[in-house]
């Protein structure tokens, strides 16, 4: 069974107050997700899911790829980035899994906005409506703990139980006011405190 997409989903998510305070540079979060039929439901258990993850990943790797960096403005505003998917209740974890956990869905993205870091990730069974929660961090530094972000959607009728949701998020800036240092700063006190 080749792609076949039941519709595409975005969100955008701008926050201009935290914390009581007003931000100095709004914090924007973007989310793109495909829905799709799962290739594999109704198949029993399917041992090699490779003929269908060569030939789906790549297709939505570049059209979520696309709808975000153009949500975004372009690939070198985003600042920070993450993926997920949800397979419905009638499919495996591996089969969420399997679309988004190869290189020929995230390269797209990654050499989209430029980035050193991994994607962080999400992938999870649920039925519609499930809430979408996509971990991002910074796409150059995996330290930057003010990019250390989580958007959240769902989509109220997805995925269905013979669906598969797989979305990317991205952040223009990091959180608002954020105040906890970095990796780096807690490592160099550690060793500090092991002197």
């Amino acid at each position: 069974m080749g792609l076949e997409i039941r519709k595409v989903v975005t969100y955008t998510e701008e926050t201009l107050i935290e914390g009581g305070k007003q931000a100095g540079k709004p914090l924007k979060m973007f989310a793109a997700a495909a829905v799709l039929k799962n290739p594999w439901f109704g198949r029993g258990f399917v041992e090699d899911l490779k003929p269908e993850i060569h030939a789906i990943a790549p297709v939505l790797g570049e059209l979520l790829t696309r709808t975000i960096t153009e949500m975004a403005g372009s690939g070198s505003a985003i600042e920070a980035y993450g993926k997920a998917a949800a397979v419905g209740t009638s499919g495996e974890i591996e089969h969420a899994s399997a679309l988004i956990h190869t290189l020929r869905f995230g390269n797209h993205y990654r050499t989209a906005v430029g980035a050193k870091s991994f994607l962080s990730f999400t992938n999870v069974r649920g039925g519609p409506d499930c809430a979408i929660q996509i971990p991002m961090m910074h796409k150059d530094d995996e330290g930057m703990r003010s990019h250390y972000l989580t958007i959240q959607f769902s989509i109220n009728d997805a995925p269905a139980h013979d669906e598969i949701l797989v979305a990317l998020g991205a952040s223009v800036g990091g959180r608002p006011h954020h105040r906890i240092g970095d990796r780096y700063q807690d490592m160099k006190e550690l060793a500090n405190n092991e002197a």
